[in-house]
């Protein structure tokens, strides 16, 4: 039976089993345990064939037959028990303990440090194996086995015996290590998919996005949740960091920076565990983003040499970007010079990976971004006069990368003292926005600008309206 298989369906095989074998209730539910991948506190429920709703009233039922009180316990609390996302009370612990007729250890709540762990447990062999193999072997082996190996370690006189427990330990290893769930079709349907998000984020609006990549993930997580070869681990890991950028993005762009944060750490992480230097980067080169519009922009350019470290000096869309994202940030916090030596690098690593495959991906270095931060560098550093303007700008671009651009532009003008301008740039921008992709990002860059602004100027008042009829799309997308 496959482990991961639909939680109650797969216990309900393995208690028809247990009553065929007579195993004990305690046997079935390490069966349940060990092959269904569940807590040893939702195999005791799920052994009993009880819904989360009948084991709140069994518990509750139990409290006030022995006069316990009532129980602070509800479904919500445990299924958050049950999937390790919360731990309950001492005292709740007791109950539950009462309710199983088990202890705190069985339940999988604390742990055993017992020298003499005697009695019979199950063994749950690999995925893909006959019912048949499924058994019932001493807990003692293992620690025989081990007192073996102490002993011939001590007294260097290896017999039959010895080398058979070698042998043994290696078929138990060798099973281990090819135990696994995904198979490789699962896993190109995964790249397929993730491929497909990559190449439609550049045009879908960031809240439907946000929904699909969400339910991506929550099917990679059950692929993951079992121990895997460390081969399709690393698919798993890989695909992991790609939607967890596409999360991190998309709520960079609904405004939700707490999120987007907190998604970019889990981004960092997984990458981390694949350990390849170019998805390291990536991660890191995509943060920038967030950094400079809604963080420190010393933390910003950190990060981007950070990411370029990574990157190596091989050309990559990572090191691209990483060098673009400084260059940017530079130009920004008034550092010129450094500035336009970033963006001769980026120009530089941009012209190395001509030939390079230059889909219209998210998270891929092509064109259109290089103009988009050569464009946004320019304008900070006041070179109106070095790019092309803003006339055609749109063509084929991402769908709020005119817009973003034309803040900058509005936002330069603003710190320059040109505030009707700024306010009219502005305005023009959010109305090229289609009303879908007019997220927080470019509602919040827009309504900075009416800070310390004569109310009475046209512009100001136009781009006040224009807010006005954002905000409260914003505000109708919020409650759907």
């Amino acid at each position: 039976m496959a482990r991961g298989e639909h939680s109650p369906a797969c216990a309900r095989r393995w208690r028809e089993q247990a009553e065929g074998r007579q195993w004990t209730l305690w046997q079935t539910v390490q069966a349940i345990h060990g092959c269904c991948g569940v807590s040893l506190l939702k195999a005791h429920r799920l052994g009993r064939g009880w819904s989360a709703r009948q084991a709140i009233e069994e518990l509750e039922f139990l409290c006030e037959q022995q006069s316990l009180g009532l129980p602070r316990a509800s479904i919500d609390l445990l299924n958050a028990w049950e999937n390790n996302r919360a731990r309950p009370r001492p005292q709740t612990i007791d109950l539950l303990a009462r309710l199983y007729r088990a202890n705190a250890v069985r339940l999988g709540l604390a742990a055993d440090y017992c020298e003499d762990q005697g009695g019979q447990k199950v063994v749950v062999v690999g995925p893909g194996q006959s019912d048949e193999t499924v058994h019932l072997e001493d807990a003692g082996d293992d620690t025989e086995r081990r007192a073996l190996f102490h002993q011939a370690m001590l007294l260097g006189t290896p017999n039959g015996r010895f080398f058979a427990e070698v042998e043994g330990t290696r078929h138990d290893i060798d099973r281990t290590l090819a135990a696994g769930s995904v198979t490789e079709d699962q896993l190109d349907r995964l790249d397929e998919q993730v491929l497909r998000y990559r190449r439609e984020y550049m045009t879908t609006p960031p809240m439907p996005m946000l929904c699909r990549v969400m339910l991506e993930i929550s099917d990679v997580r059950k692929l993951s949740a079992a121990r895997q070869p460390s081969s399709v681990q690393r698919r798993l890991l890989t695909a992991t960091t790609m939607l967890a950028l596409l999360s991190a993005d998309a709520l960079m762009k609904l405004g939700d920076t707490r999120q987007a944060h907190s998604w970019y750490g889990t981004a960092r992480a997984s990458s981390d565990d694949v350990g390849d230097l170019r998805l390291r980067a990536l991660v890191r080169a995509q943060q920038t983003m967030l950094l400079y519009y809604y963080g420190d922009l010393n933390e910003t350019v950190r990060l981007a040499r950070e990411a370029r470290m990574l990157a190596g000096s091989a050309p990559s869309s990572p090191a691209a970007l990483a060098a673009a994202a400084e260059a940017r940030a530079l130009a920004r916090m008034g550092d010129g010079k450094a500035a336009r030596l970033a963006l001769a690098e980026a120009e530089q690593i941009f012209a190395r990976m001509r030939g390079m495959s230059q889909d219209d991906l998210a998270f891929v270095f092509t064109e259109k971004r290089m103009k988009f931060y050569r464009t946004g560098t320019l304008i900070e550093l006041g070179d109106a006069d070095d790019f092309d303007g803003l006339d055609g700008f749109s063509s084929g671009f991402h769908t709020i990368d005119p817009a973003l651009i034309q803040l900058d532009q509005a936002s330069h003008l603003a710190r320059h003292g040109d505030h009707e301008e700024a306010c009219r740039i502005a305005a023009d921008a959010l109305r090229q926005v289609p009303a879908e992709h007019r997220t927080s990002i470019v509602v919040t860059r827009a309504k900075a600008l009416l800070a310390d602004v004569d109310p009475g100027l046209p512009a100001v008042r136009h781009l006040r309206q224009v807010l006005s009829e954002s905000s409260s799309r914003l505000a109708l997308d919020s409650r759907l």
